[in-house]
């Protein structure tokens, strides 16, 4: 019976009470999707604007009622596939993420900002306290 009650508190289609149109969880039309549904189809919004929203109790956050908007599917576009200049900038991008100011090789992780180097190089006390924290004022 709860659950009946808070459908009916959420169902709105026309917009009148939450200025756009509102279904409960699992009652949208079923070309209206969400962002992650959009991109686990190869899909993305486009520049439309929101076509409704999905409003759900949750115990989990302090607000009690969750969010998520809709984007109509028939408007939506492919997504932009990356240039290989692109590909390369950005593998280049992690691999710097990944390498060790200290022992110069790369951990085949991304080094905690916090710690500035390796795992190993800061457990080993290689680089003082002084020396991280002058990284970290310079960066």
């Amino acid at each position: 019976m709860t659950r009946r009650r808070s459908s009916a508190r959420f169902f709105d289609p026309t917009g009148a009470r939450f200025g756009i149109p509102t279904w409960p969880w699992r009652m949208a039309p079923p070309h209206l999707r969400t962002r992650r549904q959009l991109t686990a189809e190869g899909l993305r919004p486009g520049g439309q604007d929101i076509a409704g929203q999905v409003l759900w109790n949750s115990r989990r956050y302090r607000c009690g009622v969750r969010a998520a908007y809709l984007y109509d599917v028939r408007l939506a576009l492919p997504k932009r596939t990356p240039s290989e200049r692109q590909r390369a900038a950005l593998g280049k991008a992690l691999a710097a993420r990944r390498r060790c100011p200290d022992c110069g090789r790369d951990a085949g992780y991304v080094l905690p900002r916090h710690l500035g180097t390796c795992l190993d190089c800061a457990d080993s006390g290689a680089t003082s306290t002084r020396t991280t924290l002058e990284r970290r004022h310079a960066a």
